[in-house]
């Protein structure tokens, strides 16, 4: 009796403080139990590594903000924690840090664990045929894209960046936004929301409906009706002008749809398209 009441105690003695519970203890939790931070030494507010993105970046951001003990390998291994949520987090505490002899012990295997981010990082035939999704605006969809674009390896230079969002484009817009891909990033999502603003109100011709004017207007001419239909979404509408010289060739019962409904020569004898499509096919655009 006398042995099991003192089983008992010492049983109840090992619960509370966690005392004498194996893996409770504050020596089995903490890593780097002997080594005390500097006195005077304040962390680091650490960005936080969630499991998602560049391991390796992460890491380069952490070591980076350890100014003034970063050549002290204990600190460096005990501070680490700190700098991971979630996901990472629990990769973290579902270690034995002991286990752990070095530096470069630990951060190899964080970077086995997490190097997968990486390596399923997108490429550019994924950005290039990223599209707007019908539930967001523009502006959110530029945001996302660019999120996306920067997780691209190897890594895009800005000017890279720009060129494959303004060609992940519908052709209505690419003509516009082409001529101003070299700008900032910025530019080009106000270029293109003001684009947007102008065919709603009809200011902007929707050059969707190119193609179906031309058809409605013109007959015959099989061949330039077929690169007109190539050329929609290329080719900007130009005001209705005064033909020059218009007794020689000007009927005024003909309509010229890439003269916004002109009167005086078909599509099919428009010059001005005509140089113009063939302009596009030199550069190999259609």
């Amino acid at each position: 009796m006398a042995e099991e009441l003192k089983k008992l105690t010492s049983r109840i003695q090992g619960v509370k403080g966690g005392k004498g519970v194996e893996g409770l203890n504050y020596e089995d939790l903490c890593i780097q139990l002997d080594m005390e931070l500097p006195e005077g030494y304040k962390p680091p507010k650490f960005k936080m590594f969630y499991g998602t993105g560049d391991p390796n970046v992460h890491l380069r951001n952490y070591c980076d903000k350890l100014v003034g003990v970063r050549k002290d390998e204990r600190i460096r291994m005990k501070l680490f924690m700190r700098s991971l949520t979630r996901d990472a987090l629990s990769w973290y505490i579902s270690h034995n840090p002991k286990k752990w002899a070095n530096w470069v012990s630990m951060v190899s295997e964080f970077m086995g664990r997490f190097r997968f981010n990486t390596e399923n990082a997108p490429d550019v035939f994924y950005i290039k045929n990223l599209k707007k999704k019908p539930t967001e605006t523009f502006r959110e969809y530029a945001t996302r894209w660019r999120s996306e674009a920067t997780k691209v390896r190897p890594t895009l230079e800005e000017e890279q960046m720009n060129k494959f969002f303004v060609r992940a484009h519908d052709p209505q817009y690419y003509e516009r936004l082409m001529v101003i891909e070299n700008h900032k990033f910025s530019n080009i999502i106000k270029l293109r929301e003001s684009i947007e603003e102008g065919i709603k109100s009809k200011i902007v011709t929707n050059f969707k409906a190119l193609q179906a004017t031309n058809k409605a207007l013109q007959s015959g001419s099989i061949s330039k009706k077929r690169e007109v239909g190539e050329a929609t979404g290329y080719v900007t509408l130009v005001p209705a002008v005064a033909e020059e010289n218009s007794s020689q060739w000007v009927n005024p019962n003909k309509t010229c749809a890439y003269h916004s409904g002109m009167k005086g020569h078909t599509i099919d004898e428009c010059r001005m398209l005509e140089d113009k499509i063939q302009t596009l096919i030199h550069s190999k655009i259609i």
